[in-house]
């Protein structure tokens, strides 16, 4: 991967990570929560073919740290995404979002604007099946709690006291054997989480997402926006689901083909959340023929 930090329309820069060809289909792929462009580090070499982007989302790594809640509003996220593009000089893209990169894609693509030819996803849920399933399945609810964790004020301070070691065993060791990321990948992970507002832009995504999170003990009520209902997708779409997520339960696939005219699903077993790079080989077969028949 090659890097440059590249200044958008939207007034913050962000890191971009480039790799495959030049003068291949270009596909852009989102990042997830806590992670980078380097969510990608075993997938990208397997995609040669495509034109990949990979930027780092503001608020993480080596991207900008806006400290204003409203800078990581839907919109705004969403507005990132086209200002790349357009800075870029891409047109039209295949869009993959994994995670937190995953509800920006999902965004980007229920808004229905023509540069997005095709959506790839990988362990993000559709937000209207999210909504519904964290007031409505109680073990959704639950494995959905650490939510409101992050939402506190505090939370940043609380992981310094703990220290950055420790918070990465908490991040990846329900998910993935700790044993299988090198010595290399963890102090990269701990470089990027020690800069200056990188846990409170990091913080910041789960503090301004329209998403409802009751405590256990609340009744829980249909917040207005997921009363108004969302638009169909009106774009193929193909979802990777790492059956295996201990945050994302596999609720998340039900009700789906009711909301996008165009939709395949492969649920990859034994594999948890971090797919991209937990499995990279089971994505990458899954992904290449999807992406191939972009007409872009």
């Amino acid at each position: 991967m090659e890097s440059k930090r590249i200044a958008l329309s939207t007034g913050v820069s962000l890191n971009v990570a480039m790799a495959g060809a030049a003068d291949g289909k270009p596909v852009i792929l989102l990042h997830g929560f806590p992670e980078s462009h380097r969510t990608w580090r075993k997938l990208a070499p397997l995609l040669g073919e495509f034109q990949l982007v990979m930027p780092d989302l503001r608020g993480f790594a080596g991207s900008d740290k806006p400290q204003n809640l409203d800078a990581y509003r839907t919109d705004v996220l969403v507005a990132d995404l086209l200002a790349l593009a357009d800075a870029m000089e891409i047109e039209r893209f295949a869009l993959v979002g994994h995670d937190w990169g995953g509800a920006v894609a999902w965004a980007a693509t229920l808004r229905g604007g023509p540069r997005i030819e095709r959506l790839a996803i990988i362990n993000s849920p559709h937000p209207l099946i999210f909504q519904k399933s964290i007031i409505d399945d109680e073990a959704q609810r639950a494995a959905s709690q650490y939510i409101r964790s992050f939402r506190e004020t505090g939370m940043e301070e609380k992981i310094r006291a703990m220290g950055l070691d420790a918070f990465f065993d908490k991040s990846f060791g329900a998910h993935v054997d700790l044993g299988s990321i090198s010595a290399e990948e963890r102090k990269a992970y701990l470089e990027e989480w020690g800069g200056d507002g990188a846990l409170e832009g990091m913080l910041a995504w789960y503090r301004a997402s329209p998403i409802l999170v009751p405590a256990m003990d609340e009744a829980g009520e249909y917040p207005a926006w997921l009363m108004s209902g969302v638009p169909d997708v009106h774009v193929p779409v193909k979802i990777l689901w790492g059956m295996e997520d201990k945050a994302l339960l596999p609720c998340q696939l039900e009700g789906l083909d009711g909301l996008i005219d165009d939709l395949s699903i492969e649920r990859l077993e034994g594999v948890g959340h971090f797919a991209p790079w937990e499995a990279a080989d089971k994505v990458a077969a899954a992904l290449k023929p999807f992406l191939a028949k972009a007409d872009l």
